[in-house]
């Protein structure tokens, strides 16, 4: 199936809308939601997925309840900007669990990582071993969160 070029259209909308709000809903549900009968609906699932609208499903977990609720934000950066340097960074960052998130950033520092552990001590083992043992690290500044206001799940 090639990739959709156009942009999707109200009823597209919709069904992305009600995912991103429960990712359980049955087809038959999520067809009443949006005003589709399920055939229909389940065609325009299935191509939201194909097209790569919908990367996939996952459960939301509360961290508190797991005893990961220490969030700190790493900023890093990076002794070496080239190319290659970039991609052994990427590269080495996606194997440290704890690193819920990482974004390259256009700033002062190269890149903001969200880290999560169980607490601070936990975190400064992630800091020390881990993260500034990353490829090209020059240099590290973390801020802990108080408080999340809103947080993307996680």
């Amino acid at each position: 199936m090639a990739a959709r070029t156009d942009p999707l259209d109200p009823f597209d909308l919709r069904i992305v809308a009600a995912l991103r709000a429960d990712g359980r809903l049955s087809v038959a549900d999520l067809a009443r939601q949006v005003g589709l009968s399920k055939t229909p609906c389940q065609v325009r699932l299935k191509r939201l997925i194909a097209d790569g609208y919908i990367l996939g499903f996952r459960a939301v977990i509360d961290p508190a309840r797991l005893g990961l609720d220490h969030v700190a934000f790493a900023e890093v950066k990076l002794s070496d900007t080239r190319e290659a340097a970039l991609e052994d960074f990427r590269r080495a960052v996606l194997k440290i669990p704890e690193v819920e998130e990482c974004h390259m950033i256009a700033s002062s520092f190269d890149y903001l990582l969200k880290v999560r552990t169980a607490d601070i001590r936990r975190y400064r083992e992630v800091l020390g071993e881990r993260i500034s043992a990353l490829p090209h690290v020059a240099h590290t500044s973390t801020f802990v969160a108080m408080e999340a206001i809103r947080e993307a799940a996680v």
